[in-house]
């Protein structure tokens, strides 16, 4: 399989089909077969052709059908499904009526319903005036309004509302779009470029100008107290556009809800902290917290890093080297993930990933540096196997040290390891050359390192 092949693989996507809801057709697609039903509302910038493109992204909504029959669509004007004129955009109550006819396409009784963004208050709508369909409400970065009110402090002023539709409208589509919804991916250029195709896959800038009315104009707060369904609201501590004061706002009137702020200030839930807001999901929808392992685990930490990675940005220029990073980690994002690790974070000009084994590691270290070679570039790696200190979503502790200095005495398209990795793999196959015993830097005694063989 050739490195386009493992970027464009769509394997384990689920199959688009579509509903109808008169003359008009609504694509979903549904993933997974957990013991209750989840139906998932995007924002208007997101489309279902494009969300598995983005890796972290694809994670998320796994694990939502980890424990949940997933069941995600384009409401009408979005995506995949049918356009609609501008001069008639469907409204909140037709994009609940989306919900139900996909709901009743694939046999679904009785859901929750995750509401993402401005699409809180489809969820909120739906809930309220189809409680007997509504099994709960998970709210995201949700508000009842948008514009400011004295009984709702914190939202934002008819003038900065304008002023923030102008900004979305101007950026709509391109790659500058990141800095205004997700200020902490701003710098990721992968992600960027992620967005900016699917936001233009999802809608046209004009598009997305004239559904900016629609989306402020609906002010819910008078249904709140109407809406009877168990309801989780999760917020972001920092975000601007929907500030936190207004997820507050929305748990104080639905009765019972329970708000949990989040760190951050993206807009999306598949941002980090991810996995706090997945178990606070889960926990909520199935009544079985997700057994939280300790502050420590056992992990197969593995370094890259770009060879010579000053003469190359040299050699091509700022704006080639640019594209030559964005490439290398869209594609250590998409192989990591096709092996069950995890991209902990980016390192400049490599990453730092976490496997549940060792032998996973080596081989997607060996794909990776497969993958990489078209583009004149040839990457080093490191991989240690011991206990890391999880911090949140970062990873940390002596482990993880050792395994960057291994990676630091690997040479040109090599893949070094420590002398604990190779009786762990024992067995299957993987082939090493002992190089002997190596002082790491900062770390105590020496190391016995072997370089798996190709």
């Amino acid at each position: 399989m050739t490195f386009l092949d493992r970027l464009w693989s769509v394997e384990d996507v689920p199959e688009t089909r579509f509903a109808r809801v008169g003359s008009d057709r609504i694509a979903y697609q549904v993933l997974g077969d957990g013991p209750l039903d989840l139906v998932y509302l995007p924002s208007i910038g997101d489309c279902i052709d494009l969300r598995w493109e983005w890796p972290p992204y694809a994670s998320f909504l796994r694990r939502l059908a980890s424990f949940s029959r997933l069941i995600m669509f384009d409401r009408r004007g979005i995506g995949a499904s049918k356009s609609v004129p501008l001069d008639a955009l469907p409204g909140w109550e037709e994009w609940a009526d989306d919900a139900l006819a996909v709901m009743d396409a694939v046999d679904s009784e009785r859901a929750a319903i995750f509401g993402n963004n401005e699409a809180g208050r489809v969820a909120m709508l739906f809930g309220a005036t189809r409680p007997g369909r509504t099994q709960a409400l998970v709210l995201f970065n949700g508000s009842a309004s948008t514009f400011s009110d004295p009984k709702v402090p914190g939202l934002l002023s008819e003038a900065e509302a304008a002023a923030i539709s102008a900004v979305v409208e101007d950026v709509w589509g391109a790659e500058a779009l990141a800095k205004v919804v997700s200020p902490d991916m701003a710098n990721d250029h992968s992600y960027a470029r992620w967005l900016a195709k699917t936001t233009r896959m999802a809608c046209s800038p004009r598009e997305a100008a004239a559904y900016i009315p629609v989306v402020s104009s609906m002010d819910i707060r008078a249904m709140l107290p109407a809406i009877r369904v168990p309801t989780l609201v999760l917020h972001r501590k920092d975000q601007n556009r929907t500030p936190l004061d207004s997820g507050q706002y929305v748990a104080d009137h639905i009765p019972d809800a329970r708000l949990v702020v989040v760190p951050g200030k993206g807009v999306h839930p598949y941002m980090k902290p991810t996995t706090l807001i997945l178990d606070e999901v889960e926990g909520f929808l199935t009544g079985v917290p997700p057994r939280r392992g300790s502050d420590r685990a056992l992990a197969a930490i593995l370094f890259t890093d770009i060879v010579s990675s000053t003469e190359h940005a040299v050699a091509v220029g700022d704006r080639r080297w640019r594209n030559i990073l964005e490439t290398h980690l869209g594609l250590c994002r998409t192989i990591v993930d096709e092996h069950r690790g995890r991209v902990v974070k980016a390192t400049g000009d490599g990453v730092l990933a976490t496997f549940d084994g060792p032998g996973r590691a080596i081989r997607c270290a060996s794909a990776l540096g497969d993958a990489v070679r078209p583009l004149g570039v040839e990457i080093r790696a490191g991989l240690h196997t011991g206990e890391v200190e999880v911090i949140g979503e970062d990873v940390g502790g002596i482990a993880v040290h050792i395994a960057a200095r291994v990676m630091a005495e690997a040479g040109p398209g090599e893949l070094l390891v420590s002398g604990v990795v190779p009786p762990l793999v024992a067995g299957s196959g993987i082939e090493f050359g002992d190089r002997g015993e190596h002082e790491l830097k900062g770390v105590p005694g020496t190391w016995r390192l072997f370089v798996v063989n190709d």
